[in-house]
Formats: structure tokens, sequence, C-alpha cells
């Protein structure tokens, strides 16, 4: 029997578009969760109840596995979940890969995100040579700890190992985010919530693609190597004026200084919270600052070494828009649609290679006679 695949995180949103990949696949998949996840049972995926924190359910998750992918994360734009966000990012990652390398793991694949290197002030296009945007993030607890965090199993894989191999996607779009971890913002675009146009600009990838691209990673990707992984870069103007076009809901033309914006947003928060506990601001403060940057990145690298090609990226919002719609708006339930060329590639690469076909008996020559 081949060995286990442990997933972390595999009840989130790209976490479980790679557990449903590697299932196509054919492999032996154990989910590690917090909590019980009968919907998985059910599809005979294994799963480990427990924490990422704790060393008795790390050692049952392992037992047996070769190759790891780390998805679990905590995302918010809360400063106030910033301890609980590096406790998850930054001491789970620590207790994971210690335990990895006790169990005999050869491999990992670190779940990052492209915002760890690839923003800034400036319309700038990252590479994964850039540098991390410490300074820039410093007020975004979420990208904070996950630059800690890379750096943590980065020096771990250098000093012990096991490999560690990074993907950076930028943000997440597609079908099925359940919990609106990635896709809230374009779900308040179809509501009519946003009236203004911030001045940054954005980059986004399909869920589906991303978790294509950590099983290329997996097979494909260099030992302490980091692949960013994205789609187009829009200004946010040209992203609305997309999302305008797939979903029929006209786009915020408005614009105000970024000044103004960010005073609003706080002024917003304040009146929210003297509303009581409970009432939460239609926007906040680091949302809109977070707007008012680019996260422009060259995926070439994944492309180059990886193979990782993504698809048409109107396609992605479409399908994102038709989610939220069946999901949360009471639309009509999306068709089913085909595999794109991506996750057909990552699928058939798990099939066994057939036998080379025998090749022909070289046809006995017959000796010419001089005349």
């Amino acid at each position: 029997m081949s060995d286990a695949i442990l997933v972390t995180g595999g009840t989130g949103f790209l976490g479980g578009h790679l557990v449903s990949l590697l299932a196509r696949r054919g492999e032996k998949v154990r989910v590690l969760t917090r909590a019980a996840t009968p919907e998985l049972r059910a599809r005979g995926i294994e799963t480990i109840e427990g924490s990422l924190l704790d060393v008795a359910t790390l050692s049952r998750a392992l037992q047996g596995v070769r190759r790891v992918y780390h998805c679990a994360g905590l995302v918010s734009r809360d400063p106030d979940v910033a301890p609980e966000m590096y406790r998850v990012h930054v001491e789970g990652t620590r207790a994971l890969l210690l335990a990895a390398r006790a169990a005999g793991v050869e491999r990992v694949v670190l779940v990052s995100t492209s915002g760890t290197v690839a923003v800034s002030k400036e319309p700038d296009v990252s590479t994964e040579e850039s540098p991390y945007r410490i300074e820039t993030v410093r007020r975004w607890p979420y990208y904070l700890s996950k630059i800690y965090q890379e750096k943590l199993a980065l020096e771990l894989a250098a000093t012990g190992g096991p490999e560690v191999v990074v993907i950076n996607p930028s943000i997440l779009f597609g079908p099925d985010d359940v919990r609106l971890s990635s896709t809230g913002d374009v779900l308040r675009f179809l509501k009519g919530e946003i009236p203004l146009v911030p001045s940054g600009g954005i980059n986004f990838v399909d869920a589906r693609d991303a978790a294509a691209g950590a099983i290329l990673a997996m097979e494909r990707g260099k030992p302490s190597a980091r692949y960013l992984l994205g789609g187009p870069n829009w200004t946010m103007g040209e992203f609305f004026a997309r999302l305008a076009r797939v979903s029929g809901v006209r786009a915020p033309t408005a614009r105000i200084p970024d000044g103004a914006a960010r005073l609003g947003a706080r002024l917003v928060q304040g009146f929210a919270r003297l509303g009581g506990a409970d009432k939460r601001a239609p926007v906040d403060p680091e949302s809109v600052e977070i707007a008012q940057h680019y996260w422009y990145l060259d995926a070439s690298l994944a492309r180059g070494e990886l193979g990782w090609e993504p698809r048409d990226p109107m396609e992605t919002l479409d399908d994102t828009v038709r989610f939220l719609r069946e999901r949360f708006l009471g639309g009509a339930p999306s068709p089913a649609k085909a595999p794109s060329f991506l996750e057909t590639l990552v699928t058939r690469m798990g099939e066994p290679e057939s036998a080379p076909a025998e090749a022909p008996k070289p046809t006995p020559r017959t000796r010419s006679r001089r005349r």
C-alpha cells in the first residue's frame, strides 16, 4: 500500500480543492482537522481530529506519511486576532515540521501567500527574488505572520529537514469558498456594498489552479524554492469593470483621496462599535488600506519550472459569481463543468505509466550480390 499523504487545512478553500484533486489521483489522503468532518469520511477520506499544536495528535497524523501539504491557517483582517494568527502560522508550523522530521517525512509543501513579497504602494511587479515586505505589512498581522512562517519553515528545512517547497498564491477566487475567507469582497460587490474604487491593484488566482500548483510543487518543485501563483495584474478599476461585465452589477466609479478613505473607514468602524460588540462595520480601515496597495506579481517561474498554466481569469470570475449567488443570494445552481487542462494534468500525473510498446524486430537483410 502506498504511503499516506497528510493535508492540514483540508476543509478550507484551497485545501478542499486540493483534497479533491489528490483523491481523484487515487492517493491515500489523510486530513488533520480541528473538529469532526463527516462529509470527508463519507467520501472515504481518513481524518485525524486534533490541534496542530498537540504533539500526540501530530504523531498519529504523520504515521506512514512521506509527503505533507500544510494548508492550515487563520485568515482575518482583525488586528485583535494577531496573537492567534502567530500561534497558528508560526508555532503550529514549527510543531508540524519538527514532528515531520521525527516521523521521517521527506517533503512538505507550505501554502503561504503572495502577500509576503508581492505588495507595494507602487505598481511594481514582484517575483520570487523580491524581498519580504515586512515594513509594508507590519500593520497587517495575517501577512506578517505568514512572513515569519515562511522564514521559520525554510530555516528548519536547512537545518535537518524535511524538504520544504513554498507556494505563494495571490488572493483566491473560484467556487466553494463557503466561509468567505477570500471571496467576501466579491459578495459585497454583488450586493452593491462597495461605493468607491480604491487606488490600488489586484492579482488573483483560481483556488482550483492553486491546488493543482501545490501538487506540481510537490512533484516538480526545487527544495527550499518559492513559487508565486497568480493571474492578471489589474487596477481595482479594471477589476471592478470586469466583475461588472460578468455579473451584470454596476461597478462603482467614485474615487476619493486615500487619506479620506481611511479616515472614513475609521469613523464608520467607530460608529459600529458604539452600536454594540456584535455590530459589524461594513468596511474596516485595514481592508481599505490593503486595497490602496498593488499586489502585482509575475508567475513565470511556476510556469517554467512546474508547468503551471492557470485557466482564463474571466472563467474564474464567472464561476465565483455563480457560486456566491447560488450559495448566499438564492441564485440558480451552477451547471457541472469539465475539469480544466491543469486539473486534468495533475490528475493524470498520479496514474501509473503504461508499459512502453515493444519495439518491432528488425527485418533480416538480404545480402546483395555484385554484378
